[in-house]
């Protein structure tokens, strides 16, 4: 059954969606019907503390072959610091800075997938969301109302790598390094904040700050607030390095790095409906379950995982020659 998605979540500002309970999206999206539309104030991912974790630990795991420069106290302090960043980008005083970069921070996934496989570049993907908007004039797929997590971290991902190349370039030639070593930590830390966003299950749905489905036989809350409640004010009371630091993964190098981020989105979209569980048991409550701050720091854990295979990743990477290059306007 088709259902509506409205309200503001942590994008910071008013998202309107369709959605499907089914594997039938498409002939069941346009069963939906409009909801008066809702604004809710904006909330931040996993807020200063989760996102500063995750950075930090990101960076505490990452494996001995990396430059010396990334484990001095200095770089750990200035990752750990930029978590945050995109968030600090996000005031009313800067209102163009925020409507471009707003829709960076989510991705709905169940409107995503109306164009079917994510194309692997930001335009390609909003030319195919355009073409489907003229097959399904019911739906509202404007990029900045589904979401663009995958391109923005795509895209500060390659920026990094692009560095570490002109890094390894630089040092060959025996140059200094001290500025190009800030620019890898500048995009390393600013890269965190996306991957630690997709790892928060409620940045890859619709149902991003209560359920909005139509059907709810399970009873999951429908009120704004479960968003920043599990991300934001239970992370900061109850999850700690300790928690979050065994449940990290050995590193390994991605194959592919953006068909491997959309998995990632995936994953994290699998356990949308635990969080609606775990709310409904009251579980980000006060101090809490044992089964809630397990979740939660292994949600943590993921994006911390993650960003350091993308860092690592791109450290390999970045030794390879660079492809043949013939610029072109068509």
């Amino acid at each position: 059954m088709g259902v509506l998605k409205v309200g503001a979540g942590c994008s910071g500002y008013t998202r309107f969606a369709m959605i499907s309970n089914t594997p039938a999206l498409l002939r069941t999206i346009a069963a939906a019907i409009l909801l008066p539309l809702l604004a809710v104030p904006p909330s931040f991912a996993w807020g200063n503390d989760g996102h500063r974790m995750v950075n930090r630990l990101a960076v505490e795991k990452l494996p001995a072959e990396m430059p010396a420069f990334f484990r001095t106290p200095a770089a750990l302090l200035e990752i750990e610091y930029l978590g945050p960043e995109p968030d600090r980008w996000r005031s009313p005083a800067e209102p163009e800075l925020n409507a471009a970069q707003a829709p960076e921070h989510f991705i709905d996934l169940e409107l995503a997938d109306v164009v079917g496989t994510l194309p692997r570049k930001r335009f390609e993907y909003i030319a195919a969301l355009a073409m489907a908007q003229a097959a399904h004039p019911e739906l509202n797929l404007r990029p900045e109302k589904v979401g663009l997590q995958p391109y923005v971290t795509a895209e500060v991902y390659e920026r990094m790598k692009a560095a570490m190349r002109e890094y390894r370039m630089t040092l060959a030639d025996h140059k200094e390094v001290k500025s190009v070593e800030s620019a890898i930590l500048f995009y390393a830390g600013w890269l965190g904040h996306y991957v630690a966003d997709g790892a928060m299950p409620l940045h890859v749905t619709v149902n991003y700050d209560g359920w909005v489905a139509k059907e709810n036989p399970n009873g999951y809350t429908t009120q704004h607030g479960i968003h920043s409640q599990f991300e934001s004010t239970f992370v900061m009371k109850n999850i700690k390095d300790s928690a979050v630091a065994p449940l990290i993964t050995a590193p390994r190098l991605m194959m592919d790095p953006f068909v491997d981020y959309v998995a990632y989105l995936r994953q994290s979209g699998t356990q949308i409906e635990r969080v609606y569980q775990l709310e409904k048991l009251h579980g980000f409550q006060g101090a809490g379950s044992a089964e809630s701050r397990e979740f939660t720091a292994g949600r943590l854990a993921a994006g911390a995982s993650m960003l350091r295979d993308m860092i690592y990743t791109a450290w390999v990477e970045s030794a390879k020659p660079v492809p043949d290059w013939h610029p072109s306007r068509k």
